[in-house]
């Protein structure tokens, strides 16, 4: 296929013949709109410039058409340009697709899953409670204490959180005014108030700020606490650690029923709370004793 010149490619014969096309086809146009509006024009006798009967010699006729092709180079520009929209297009598509999958992953994984609740025994209902003994002495764990919408999924036996074993530890209390020496075993669940006092494992550590808390059966297994409703404010409670003796002092006694954990928790002071079951023999409800660290 024989190449398209260029403007600054053509020789003057050449660009002569593509003026004198350009003044023909204007002329031609002019008589048919003459025509189209009633006017009768001769074309024989219309008027023409001169230069317009000219007609180049054969040879350069034949090497330019009237209406010049339209480039290979400029169809394969036309195709790439439609190949880089469509491309653009789907980029976009996808682009989209990619970002809605993300935020719907991160929407899901922000979404929490539904727990189900476990309690834990030290906080539904205070440590100690048990039924009254039998006349063989017999007892159990209280399972009434815990609140019927909650017995199905509280392990009655559920054993204390292990406790931090750091620093001093607390091994003996006694209080003179009701006659009690006796070791302290860490936890306060059912198995370990059978050896003693038993410390819970939320409590603080003994002279620092916060809440010793100590549990003890008063009508079984040693009846420990059996007499704490006879404590009177000032009595002294004594705490010893593996090196060191401290001394609290009783601020005052409640009785409680076995839901009200809010006796547990910890205080900005140096404080004690004794618990145990009351009354003796009965055992619904509990005898709470707080005391405070002597300055």
């Amino acid at each position: 296929m024989t190449r398209k010149k260029y403007a600054d490619e053509l020789t003057e014969e050449e660009l002569r013949y593509r003026l004198m096309q350009k003044k023909v086809l204007g002329r031609e146009a002019r008589i048919a709109s003459y025509r189209a509006s009633g006017r009768t024009v001769d074309e024989e006798n219309a008027p023409i410039n001169e230069e317009l009967k000219w007609k180049p010699e054969g040879e350069v006729l034949e090497k330019m058409p009237l209406i010049p092709p339209i480039r290979k180079f400029d169809k394969i520009l036309l195709f790439i340009e439609i190949a880089a929209v469509i491309g653009i297009v789907v980029m976009l598509i996808i682009g989209t697709q990619i970002l809605t999958d993300i935020n719907q992953e991160a929407s899901r994984a922000m979404v929490l899953p539904t727990l189900t609740p476990t309690p834990l025994i030290q906080a539904i209902v205070l440590p100690g409670g048990h039924t009254p003994p039998d006349a063989s002495g017999k007892t159990s764990f209280n399972q009434n204490e815990i609140p019927e919408h909650l017995r199905d999924i509280v392990d009655s036996v559920q054993p204390s959180p292990i406790p931090d074993l750091s620093g001093e530890q607390i091994v003996r209390i006694r209080i003179p005014a009701i006659e009690v020496d006796a070791p302290i075993i860490q936890g306060d669940d059912w198995e370990s108030l059978k050896k003693g006092v038993g410390l819970n494992s939320y409590s603080a550590k003994a002279g620092k700020p916060g809440n010793i808390i100590l549990s003890g059966h008063n009508d079984i297994f040693g009846q420990v606490f059996r007499k704490l409703d006879q404590l009177k404010t000032g009595d002294e409670i004594i705490i010893l650690t593996e090196k060191m003796t401290y001394t609290y002092n009783v601020q005052g006694t409640q009785i409680v029923q076995p839901t009200q954990v809010e006796v547990l928790a910890q205080t900005s002071n140096a404080t004690i709370t004794l618990i145990s079951c009351y009354p003796y023999l009965v055992d619904n409800q509990r005898i709470v004793v707080t005391g405070k660290l002597r300055d």
